[in-house]
């Protein structure tokens, strides 16, 4: 091995100090773990296996950075020997085709010790294996890159580099795994939090049980700085390209104009500390019967009764939970036996909640009163389905209100915290139209291609509702929706940062595919919600009162995004990288606060029950089919027609004013229209109260229809004010058409929601007809398609107006006869000031 001459300025003896550092920490938490599953446990399982195998590929990984600083890795290109490039460069290969399998092992190791912490948490174990096949296909298919970075494989470490060799920039390839990663450590991170927190345990074993599994959050800190180094790296590249033309035409990852020695050996540092940290913090939780054995008292509670053991010198604790043994239960009926100690049960496998909870399971055969316990503590957390169950699980005393039970005062509380999430897609929408723009101007797509982006986006409603969001709204209700709907949203904006650092139209178009997906497994759960949750004669108004935060939402973050986050350089779609990261970030912090606000649900049997009131007008029929199927399906075609209208103006709108009115500020006029849009919904909101909702949706349709239509002649500030007013009359038409085929639905509520969320997939369609028209003559013609989608739409509200049965359906009072009208008439100021304090 060569000797480093640290004489000249290099960053090596500090990467060479920290890697050595951190793979012996690692090693003596791989020993530790060791000694307490084969000393005390006495059983290895799959897991210890894959920890061992993780330790061997940091080993490895580890030796090849370390004896990369010897060989130059830290310096500058300029101060390095020419006798020493061949082997910095194996030293950098190897470490870029371990890094990557370093990770899946020891991932592979926590994932499987995932399993087995729970056989009755059916969605937790899918869960894990799917993030278990994620981990392991990602990390496959990273590392398979990384070998084959170059053309012949031999280029990426030969010296010199043949003229013919072709190579993939590894920084590249490194950033464009940074969400994979990311994605899965915080995965690894929460999956296990909702069993942990809901188990029936002492406070202090409890705490102490989620601490251990959270240290994980620690690998997540570290691939973040991680990136931040690959991110610098990056821009330093970016710009010697810039300043040097590669002699091979092209950027090449070690060529004689980089200096990849020097900016890229913190990143490996890091690298080495994020898989030795992790290792760490996965053994962890297997040093517990360790720590048990020689300091016991740290896993004691104060309500727990120590008694001590005389064979062995060892402690062994009854929880409180003993007592449950001799609580009769609440209903009368005798308690639940315990199970049948036996002395096999001490020398057989230790089941891993039992390995958690209790202190000392070497104890032989006294671990028996122990484990029936432990059994006893498992048990109560395996058959707590629900929040709403008692402590000891032996009768519900209190059952929840139903959402479709609930007054105004009631409601409050959960539709605001629901419209939190009309607002964050709001958000989410007024990004993705300023950011299609920004990646066409950085990448020099075409406009055809920013048109497809955002039907890429508008593609995902087409496809979620019908597939896995059903499935998740039917089977686990309305707030797992919410769950899933975040962590997908949070994975699309994490696929953006390799869609960046590629300037890759289908990766870009991926990201925004897997946003779609997101937003409307959200949007599947939250509108219906909104809707029934309170009084049904409000749901109208509920629903614009939300949507309008939605929209205020969309007018926020164009205002942001060219204010703030854009800038003219070249690198500006790296530079938001960083803030999709935050996104992420608080999107999955979201998830798991939603996890355990305490929201009400409705069964189908509840929804059937709300809507009995109006049971004789919904089983109307028009020949052989039922009144209510013929609004719902007038209501999917007139919303797949609404919403594609909608998105054609918001898509042409920056080219239809450089035609009418060039002079005219983009920005600052949009900022008006989606303005007047929020602006509408609330005062849509307000209007519900006194004037039925079926007049509200014909008026707004017409309204559109007649602006549109004015907009498609002129010159100057007037077509640009009609467009403005048809941002207006859009405004409430969404909530007017969900809000009133939801109604008489009764148990196919939820069924009628999943379609009426597809239908927004109207989006990816109109667009692209208008892009057509335009082409074919001009951006103002093409508004033709605006008003002929807005104009088949208005189907909806003639048939709602004009068929006498449909209105004792839709018309919110329609079956509960003059007096209770008159009566609810009367109460209207009462009614007004509710409304408006949900408002504020």
């Amino acid at each position: 091995m060569a000797s480093a001459n640290y004489g000249y300025t290099s960053r090596s003896p500090v990467v060479l100090a920290v890697t050595t550092v951190m793979l012996v920490c690692s090693t003596v938490f791989v020993v530790l773990r060791l000694i307490s599953r084969i000393g005390i446990v006495r059983r290895l399982g799959w897991n210890d296996y894959f920890m061992i195998l993780a330790w061997f590929l940091a080993f490895a990984t580890s030796f090849a950075i370390c004896y990369g600083t010897s060989v130059g890795l830290g310096r500058h290109e300029a101060d390095i020997p020419s006798e020493w490039a061949s082997e910095l460069r194996k030293s950098e290969y190897a470490f870029s085709a371990l890094y990557n399998p370093a990770l899946m092992a020891t991932k592979t190791s926590i994932l499987i010790f995932y399993l087995t912490l729970s056989k009755t948490q059916k969605i937790f174990r899918w869960a894990t294996i799917v993030t278990l096949a994620v981990v392991n296909i990602g990390g496959l298919a990273l590392t398979l890159l990384n070998v084959l970075q170059c053309r012949p494989v031999s280029a990426a470490f030969a010296s010199p580099v043949s003229d013919e060799a072709t190579c993939t920039d590894i920084v590249t390839i490194y950033l464009s795994s940074a969400p994979l990663n990311i994605i899965t450590d915080l995965a690894i991170l929460f999956l296990p939090m909702p069993i942990l927190t809901s188990m029936r345990l002492p406070k202090n074993q409890k705490t102490i049980l989620v601490i251990t599994f959270g240290f994980g959050v620690f690998v997540a800190i570290i691939d973040v700085a991680r990136i931040a180094y690959l991110q610098q790296a990056a821009k330093i590249r970016l710009q010697e390209i810039q300043d040097h033309e590669s002699p091979r035409g092209g950027p090449f990852r070690n060529s004689e104009t980089d200096d990849f020695s020097w900016y890229a050996s913190l990143s490996f540092m890091w690298s080495a500390i994020e898989i030795n940290v992790g290792i760490m913090c996965a053994c962890v939780p297997a040093l517990k019967p360790l720590v048990s054995r020689f300091m016991p008292r740290i896993l004691c509670d104060g309500s727990q009764i120590q008694i001590s053991m005389v064979n062995g010198g060892s402690m062994a604790t009854l929880s409180a939970l003993e007592n449950v043994q001799r609580l009769p239960s609440i209903s009368g009926s005798p308690p639940p036996n315990p199970p049948p100690a036996s002395h096999s049960n001490c020398d057989g496998p230790v089941h891993v909640m039992d390995f958690l909870t209790t202190l000392d399971m070497n104890e032989r055969p006294q671990c028996q009163r122990t484990n029936t316990l432990a059994t006893i503590a498992t048990n109560a957390t395996a058959h707590t389905g629900r929040s709403n169950a008692t402590f000891f699980d032996f009768v519900n005393v209190k059952k929840k209100k139903s959402m479709v039970e609930m007054n105004n005062h009631e409601s409050l509380f959960p539709v605001l915290m629901v419209t939190v999430l009309f607002f964050i897609w709001g958000v989410a929408y007024g990004l993705l139209d300023i950011l299609n723009g920004q990646f066409q101007a950085i990448a020099d797509m075409s406009t055809g291609q920013s048109i497809g982006i955002h039907s890429a986006y508008f593609g995902g409603y087409l496809v979620a509702p019908l597939t896995f969001g059903r499935l998740v709204l039917k089977h686990w209700g309305f707030k797992a929706c919410y769950i899933v709907g975040l962590l997908i949203y949070a994975c699309g904006t994490l696929v953006f940062w390799p869609s960046a650092v590629l300037t890759s139209f289908p990766a870009f178009l991926i990201s925004n595919f897997i946003v779609g997906l997101g937003l409307s497994t959200l949007e599947v759960s939250a509108n219906p919600f909104i809707a029934l949750c309170g009084p049904p004669k409000w749901s109208e108004v509920r629903l614009n009162i939300s949507q309008g935060f939605q929209a205020i939402g969309s007018v926020v973050s164009p205002l942001l995004a060219k204010k703030v986050l854009f800038t003219l350089e070249a690198d500006s779609l790296i530079d938001v990288q960083w803030t999709y990261l935050g996104i992420s970030l608080f999107n999955v912090i979201l998830a798991i606060g939603y996890y355990y606000v305490p929201l009400p649900e409705a069964t189908d049997s509840e929804l059937e029950k709300a809507s009995s009131h109006i049971a004789a007008a919904s089983n109307a029929s028009l020949g052989n089919i039922k009144i209510i199927w013929i609004t719902l399906g007038l209501g999917v075609f007139s919303q797949f027609c609404y919403v594609g209208g909608q998105e054609t103006v918001s898509t042409s709108f920056p080219f239809f004013l450089a035609l009418v009115y060039p002079s005219m500020n983009y920005v600052n006029l949009q900022a008006i229209g989606h303005t007047a849009f929020a602006v509408s919904r609330f005062i849509a909101a307000l209007a519900g109260i006194f004037v039925k909702p079926r007049y509200l949706l014909l008026f707004f349709y017409a309204g559109a229809i007649a602006f549109a239509a004015a907009a498609m002649s002129g010159h100057g500030a007037s077509p640009a004010a009609m467009v403005v007013m048809v941002y207006f009359f859009e405004g409430p038409i969404f909530s007017l058409i969900f809000g009133q085929c939801l109604r008489g639905m009764g148990r196919n509520t939820k069924y009628a929601s999943v379609l009426l969320t597809t239908a927004i997939g109207g989006g990816a369609v109109t667009p692209l007809i208008s892009y057509g028209a335009g082409q074919a003559r001009n951006v103002q013609y093409a508004y033709c398609v605006v008003v002929a989608a807005f104009a088949f739409g208005l189907l909806l509200p003639i048939w709602l107006n004009v068929v006498p049965g449909v209105k004792a359906i839709v018309d919110p009072m329609g079956a509960k006869g003059k007096k209770k009208r008159k009566i609810e008439k009367e109460d209207a100021v009462g009614v007004v000031s509710v409304s408006l304090e949900e408002i504020t």
